[in-house]
């Protein structure tokens, strides 16, 4: 798998990836998730036969990129921190409580 990220005007715009489309190797990691879903790790991934038949049968190789509209928002005002651009900032306790 590859990453990159795309910047702008010394900004992080967007995080870019591609997708692992061995089947050998995917059926692997499939196992591995199984191994620690049975150790009770609960958001361990199970197998996806389908997935890795694709696989076998030559899925395209496949690649993603996840813009953000706060990273753009960031980008259009000048902001220096995301923070300043968050429709919703993760709600903090009151001091004290």
């Amino acid at each position: 798998m590859d990453r990159f990220e795309l910047y702008m005007a010394r900004h992080e715009v967007a995080n870019a990836f591609s997708e692992l489309n061995d089947p050998e190797d995917q059926r692997s990691r499939f196992t591995q998730q199984l191994q620690a879903r049975a150790a009770g790790d609960e958001e361990a991934h199970a197998m996806d036969e389908d997935y890795i038949r694709a696989l076998e049968h030559g899925l395209p190789p496949t690649a993603g990129e996840g813009i953000g509209i706060d990273r753009l928002v960031m980008l259009l005002t000048g902001a220096n921190s995301i923070r300043e651009v968050i429709l919703f900032p993760q709600l903090r306790p009151e001091v004290g409580t």
